[in-house]
């Protein structure tokens, strides 16, 4: 639920998540994706597969150590979206009762933390926007920011964040660095044999 005083009215708006659709977090899936990549470079193989050489599972492991950090990446540096991006998301048909046309939403992930960022909007007169310049592509808009959508022109009037802490993503953060540790401690011992059967004396 989502409970939000309007400072030009004082109006309460309540709005909360649909019951009959789901919506699914775009960094989540990402980063679960490129966890699914890496099991299955790893799984990809009988299980009586034997390594040749040193070389092969360096690169094995490059390709892991990849999609593994890819995976991390997704939750520690969100996305950067312009406003009629988030305008036209499916997150804006996500809640009951619908959002008036002056609010937007962005839900996004970073480290740890669910931030919700919700925009007021005001409608720019035709008279207005002589100087009219959209704003590029952000994380966070501040009050200000102007854009066009659905041929109209918008200007952020005010801006509202708040974010709450995800005690699971903190331990999916660590079980991705160690897992990368483990990846680079176990390059890092093939490399050394590596080098001992390439330089032996016969």
């Amino acid at each position: 639920d989502v409970n939000l005083k309007m400072p030009r009215n004082n109006q309460l708006l309540h709005f909360a998540f649909r019951e009959d659709k789901q919506w699914k977090l775009q960094q989540i899936q990402d980063a679960r994706n490129h966890v699914n990549q890496a099991i299955y470079l790893l799984m990809n193989r009988d299980v009586n597969y034997q390594f040749k050489t040193g070389l092969e599972v360096l690169k094995l492991m490059d390709a892991v150590m990849l999609q593994l950090s890819r995976a991390r990446n997704r939750l520690t540096t969100p996305a950067t979206l312009t406003l009629p991006e988030i305008a036209s998301s499916g997150l804006t048909k996500m809640f009951t009762p619908a959002l008036p046309p002056d609010i937007l939403v962005n839900f996004y992930i970073n480290l740890n933390k669910l931030c919700l960022t919700v925009y007021q909007l005001h409608v720019l007169q035709p008279s207005t926007t002589k100087n009219f310049k959209a704003a590029g592509g952000s994380v966070l808009h501040n009050p200000g920011a102007t854009f066009e959508f659905g041929s109209q022109r918008y200007e952020v009037s005010h801006v509202h964040k708040v974010e709450c802490v995800v005690p699971w993503l903190n331990d999916a953060l660590v079980f991705f660095t160690v897992s990368l540790q483990l990846c680079q401690q176990l390059k890092d011992k093939i490399s050394v044999f590596s080098s001992y059967w390439n330089y032996r004396p016969y």
